[in-house]
C-alpha cells in the first residue's frame, strides 16, 4: 500500500484490485506469548511442524504438549490463503507487531547474556525466516510496551535501543512502528522525531474507522481493533467488515 524509500520518503502505491475485492491489511499485536497469556491457556510459542510449516505449540487440558495449525492466527491465515489464493495479493498475509521484553514468538530471547538465550534465538530465527518466506512482515510494537505519550524522551530512547539490540537482529529492520495502547504522539513531539531518526516512517494507532495521513517522510494510519471488547461492545463499528454475532462462538465464556 505504501512505499518507504531508502531516503525515508513515503509514497502511496497504486492498488489495482479485481472487481468486487476490497483491500484488507491484517495486523497482530504482541505475538510474544507472554507468560501470563500461557497461564491463561494461550499457545506457548510458534514452531515449525514436521512439514516445515508454522504451527502453534500449546498444552492441552491434560497437560500434554500439542502442535497444531488450528488454534492460532498465523497457521489459520496460512491455511486459508492456501485454500483461497484469490484472497491475498502475491501471498501477502499480515504484519506481526512484536515487543521484546519477554522475547518474541514465545522464545525467551530477551537479555542475550542469559545462558539459554542463544538457543532460543536460533529457534526463533528459524520461525522468523519461514514467516518472512510465507508472506508475513514485522513491525516494532516497542520493546517494553510503554505508553509513548506518557513516558519521557530518555525512556523512549532506551526502549528503542533495546529493540534495536535484541529484536531487530532477529526480525530485520522495519519502517513500521505500532504504538502500544494506540497512544501516539504528534509529529511536533521530540519523541516522534526520535522514532523517525531510528528508521521508523509509518506509524499506527487505533481508531473507530479507517484513517490515513501522509506527509513526505512519514505516514500515520489508524487500525480497527478486532478483539473481545470490540466483538461484544462495538458491533456497529465492525459491521462494515462483518457481523460480530455471526463470529462469536456461543460456547465462549461470557
Amino acid at each position: 500500500m505504501l512505499d518507504v524509500r531508502e531516503d525515508g520518503t513515503v509514497a502511496r502505491k497504486t492498488l489495482r484490485l479485481p472487481e468486487g475485492k476490497k483491500p484488507l491489511i491484517l495486523s497482530v499485536d504482541d505475538l510474544n506469548y507472554y507468560p501470563y497469556m500461557v497461564r491463561r491457556g494461550n499457545a506457548v510459542r510458534l514452531v515449525l511442524d514436521e512439514e516445515g510449516n508454522v504451527a502453534a505449540a500449546s498444552i492441552d487440558r491434560d497437560g500434554r504438549p500439542v502442535v497444531s495449525r488450528d488454534d492460532e492466527i498465523v497457521p489459520i491465515v496460512d491455511r486459508f490463503v492456501s485454500e483461497h489464493p484469490d484472497f491475498s495479493l502475491d501471498g501477502a498475509k499480515g504484519i506481526l507487531n512484536l515487543t521484546g521484553y519477554e522475547g518474541i514468538l514465545g522464545y525467551r530471547t530477551q537479555n542475550p547474556a542469559r545462558p539459554e538465550a542463544e538457543a532460543e534465538r536460533q529457534a526463533a530465527l528459524r520461525v522468523v525466516e519461514r514467516l518472512k518466506a510465507t508472506g508475513w512482515r514485522f513491525a516494532s510494537h516497542s520493546y517494553g510496551h510503554p505508553d509513548v505519550a506518557k513516558i519521557s524522551l530518555e525512556r523512549l530512547k532506551e526502549d528503542t535501543r533495546k529493540w534495536k539490540t535484541e529484536v531487530e537482529p532477529l526480525v530485520g529492520p522495519t519502517p513500521l512502528y505500532v504504538y502500544p495502547f494506540g497512544s501516539h504522539v504528534p509529529p511536533s513531539d521530540a519523541k516522534f522525531r526520535w522514532l523517525q531518526s531510528q528508521g521508523f516512517h509509518v506509524f499506527f494507532g487505533v481508531g473507530p474507522k479507517p484513517y490515513l495521513r501522509m506527509e513526505q517522510d512519514w505516514a500515520f494510519m489508524d487500525r480497527r481493533h478486532i478483539d473481545g471488547i470490540a466483538l461484544k461492545t462495538q458491533k456497529d463499528l465492525l459491521r462494515p467488515l462483518f457481523d460480530a454475532d455471526a463470529v462469536l462462538d456461543p460456547a465462549r465464556p461470557r
